[in-house]
């Protein structure tokens, strides 16, 4: 759903054909204001986007306020930030890309939200993948996994079609990416300590990158916040070294990473009616991008041998680019926008 400003005649916005693009992610947040032949006038960055830690509006204010440092970057005026009391909207339309927005319900309450600032003609909320899955096609069609802190798919094709999971952990059969790596690794360590598992070099290496002589010790640390829970997420870089050593369990735990990363992504092709179709596989996060060799061959292996013509690969570019694709897409510029906004950012 997009949600347009009301049918009665209103005011031209001040980027007549401009894009105000919006990725945000747990983390942080990136604005582009880009003009209708696809130049970037002005950017900016900003914190993390997390309504369910501080409720839509304060979330939304967030992104407010780096909105307001791009306008400034573009040398607008600082009145051009903010079009809710009636007056003249910014850009054309708006494309954000948030995380959190893992429902329709979600993505209708946020797109409200954010419509609401009267930044743009109309406005688009969707989850931040699917900015990953545009920044990494020529067109808007394919299918994105994400392999962050946790993992995430979607699929689009040009005629507004898409494939989606609601990737909120367990509860909606969610497995893997940097959590869910520490995770597992650890599980099989103190396994493989304690005598109720069978040997892997991961009881050594896990708390060793700690300092620590044995998987005891780091139980204990992690028990009881000696060493912070959010340092886990350091674990997989640990795991990957491991496995190219040869230790047959970490390996065997990148291949449960590798055949969920082929199950969603075959899962969405076939939704899309793309599984014997070429098609693009995006793979974008933090686990992805780390590109070990192990992981990414069996990747290919299995997609091979699920979906013979998809394409896989690693998307480079920035998520904001992708957002600000899908807002280019929707006021339908031409091809040479599409390019110059590309070329911005290559």
């Amino acid at each position: 759903m997009t949600v347009p400003r009301a049918a009665r005649p209103g005011p031209r916005p001040l980027v007549p054909g401009g894009v105000l693009a919006v990725d945000a992610g747990n983390s942080k947040t990136d604005v582009a204001l880009v003009a209708a032949d696809g130049r970037v006038l002005g950017a900016a960055r900003g914190g993390g986007f997390q309504p369910p830690l501080v409720g839509v509006r304060a979330a939304v204010d967030v992104v407010a306020r780096i909105v307001e440092e791009a306008v400034a970057a573009a040398g607008l005026p600082a009145a051009a930030a903010g079009g809710a009391d009636g007056g003249a909207p910014l850009v054309e339309h708006v494309s954000a890309c948030l995380a959190n927005a893992d429902l329709p319900v979600e993505e209708e309450q946020l797109e409200a939200a954010v419509h609401a600032r009267g930044w743009g003609c109309s406005t688009k909320v969707a989850n931040d993948t699917f900015a990953i899955l545009r920044a990494g096609v020529d067109e808007p069609r394919g299918v994105a996994v994400v392999c962050g802190a946790g993992i995430n798919c979607v699929g689009m094709l040009p005629d507004g079609r898409t494939a989606r999971f609601p990737a909120i952990g367990r509860i909606s059969g969610d497995w893997g990416g940097g959590s869910g790596l520490a995770e597992e690794a650890l599980w099989f360590a103190a396994r493989a300590e304690d005598g109720r598992g069978g040997p892997t070099a991961l009881a050594t290496t896990l708390p060793a990158h700690f300092g620590l002589d044995s998987m005891y010790a780091l139980i204990e640390a992690l028990h009881l916040e000696r060493i912070p829970g959010s340092r886990k997420y350091e674990l997989t870089p640990v795991l990957f070294a491991t496995s190219d050593a040869g230790d047959p369990v970490a390996r065997s735990i990148l291949d449960r990473q590798a055949d969920e990363i082929v199950a969603l992504a075959a899962v969405a092709l076939g939704r899309l009616e793309l599984l014997d179709e070429e098609a693009d596989v995006v793979l974008g996060g933090g686990v992805m991008a780390a590109r070990n060799p192990y992981l990414m061959d069996a990747v290919h292996e299995r997609l091979t041998a699920r979906a013979p013509k998809a394409r896989a690969h690693v998307v480079t570019a920035a998520p904001v680019l992708g957002a600000a694709l899908l807002g280019m897409d929707h006021v339908g510029a031409p091809a040479e926008a599409h390019a110059a906004l590309r070329a911005h950012y290559a």
